[in-house]
Formats: C-alpha cells, structure tokens, sequence
C-alpha cells in the first residue's frame, strides 16, 4: 500500500485513547438496550462488526447480548466472511437472523437492471423489509465517520422517517451524552456506537483484544485484475474483461462486502500488529482504496443512504 513506517514510529503510537472509545461504545450500546424495545445489531461478520460484538459482550457479558444480530445477504458475499458469521453468533449463543436479496427478487420489490448488476444497492429494500416485518425500532450498525463524505454528517443515533429515509438537515442535535430517542410510529433509528472511531483505532483495538476475523483480512495470494485503479478479485461474478492480463497478487481486504463491488489492496500484512503499520501509512481512505459502488459519483453514498442503506 505504502512505505513502511519505521518501527521507532510505531513503537511510539499510544492504544491509550481506546479505553475512552471503547467507554464510549459501551454506553451507547447499553442507551440501545434501555431505550429501545426491540432493537437489532446489524452484524456481517466484518471487522467493525465484530469490534461491536466484542464491546456488547463487555457490556453486557457473554451469552448475554439483549439484542438479536441481523445481516442483510446480497447472496453474493464472501463465503469465508459468512461461514465466520455463523460460527460466531454459534460461539455468543446469539440469535441471528438473516434475510435475502435474493428473497426481495423472488417477490419481485427488487428488479436488477441486467443479471450482472451489483445487488448492493439493493440492501437498502430487504433491509427495510425485514425492519417492517420484526418492527425493529432501532438498527446497531458498523459505520464510521472517517469512512466517507456521507457518514461524517451522520448522528450517532440517527432518525430515519416511516419510509426509512435519511434526512441529513433534519438530523437531532447530540449535546453531551444526551440523546433525544423519541419515534412517532413507524420511525426507527440507525445507531453508530463507533462513529468517533477511525480505521486505525478499529485495528489497534483489534490488535490489543485478540479479536479474531476472517482470514481475507490478511495477506493471502489472490487472483486479480487492474482496473479504474483498484485490484478487482478475479471471480465467477467479476471475471477478467477482454484485455485484462490475470496475475496472482499478495493481498488482503480492508473492508468486505459485495463481492462485486469490493476490492483487495496489495498488502503483506499477516496479522493485526502489520495492519496497524499498513495503516499508519494509508494515504487513501478505507472506501475509496477499496469499493468499486463509491466510484460513481460524489453523492453515491447519501442518496444511498437516503433511500434508507445502512
């Protein structure tokens, strides 16, 4: 990704500040649970996920999360990433629920352009299908501010109207710790315990709790192309393109999703501690080194994000 950062450096980056973050955390995922009647965490099996499972289960301790976990599955997503969801909510003991996009084409409320169109966008409409058919009032999710345009105007606990819109000039003032939870029927809240975090702070926290993650996280050779400047994985879903020259790559992902619109950066990270360093050096953010659905325009992700996307 970049050059590395001497170890001298690295040695003198503090993980002090995350007690403040993970205090933080914790108080906002407990506010959920007492505000809320049936609160859900979105949980995918990614890293940011996982750091808020770990922060639930300080919360509230093992075995005891008050809420279920929900992912929303494109059918297209990486099967190391879901085989490790399962496994997880298994070791929690959590209930988790999974709903389709696959399950919203069948009933036809979602329509691909053509067969090869990238399912996800479409998240946003078994999202809000499956927040109507549990009457989830408050969804927990994953999202950082220092991840894109669109998510640094979001609220910690973030209104979404009856129609599951985000209306980022009707957003509620967040003074101190006090939070203004107040639904009229049919409105829920998105909840973002991790909005003060950064990429770093995630993999630092990483590192310091021994949470572990899906392999792909880490260096591993993969087959790739080049593409509008990102390593694009060479797949049944995004086979190499007349010209392309196919070639095995170290690399590791940043973030997952999608597989059709999420890309590798090369990387010969092994484990947290490596990341770390990586990071330090990072000169283009999480999203933007990695996901092909932002490169479209500006606005992708708040038009997105008002038509309800998570």
């Amino acid at each position: 990704m970049n050059a590395p950062v001497p170890p001298a450096v690295l040695h003198r980056v503090s993980n002090q500040h995350l007690d403040a973050l993970e205090e933080e955390t914790i108080f906002i995922l407990r506010e959920v649970a007492a505000a809320f009647e049936r609160p859900a965490l979105l949980f995918s099996g990614g890293k940011d996920s996982l750091v808020m499972l770990k922060c639930a289960e300080k919360a509230f301790g093992v075995g005891r999360i008050p809420y279920p976990l929900l992912m929303i599955d494109t059918g297209h997503n990486f099967s190391e990433v879901t085989d490790f969801r399962d496994q997880r909510a298994a070791e929690l003991g959590a209930r988790l629920i999974v709903r389709s996009v696959e399950d919203s084409m069948a009933r036809g409320t979602v329509r691909l352009a053509h067969p090869g169109e990238s399912r996800n966008v479409h998240q946003s409409v078994t999202l809000l299908e499956a927040i109507d058919e549990f009457r989830f009032d408050a969804l927990i999710g994953g999202a950082r501010r220092d991840e894109e345009k669109a998510r640094a105007k979001e609220r910690i606990f973030s209104h979404r109207d009856s129609f599951g819109q985000w209306q980022p000039k009707a957003q509620r003032p967040e003074l101190w710790t006090l939070f203004n939870t107040r639904l009229h029927p049919g409105e829920h809240f998105r909840v973002f315990p991790i909005s003060n975090w950064t990429e770093l702070d995630v993999w630092q926290y990483i590192a310091r709790e021994a949470i572990a993650l899906p392999a792909l996280y880490y260096s591993h050779l993969r087959e790739v192309v080049e593409r509008k400047g990102l390593l694009v994985p060479v797949t049944e879903l995004t086979p190499a393109r007349p010209g392309e020259i196919p070639q095995m790559r170290e690399v590791r992902f940043r973030t997952v999703g999608d597989i059709t619109c999420t890309c590798p950066v090369a990387s010969l990270a092994a484990n947290a501690a490596d990341v770390v360093q990586e990071t330090l050096a990072a000169e283009v953010s999480e999203r933007g080194a990695t996901r092909m659905d932002d490169k479209t325009s500006e606005a992708s992700m708040e038009k997105r994000k008002k038509d309800g996307y998570f």
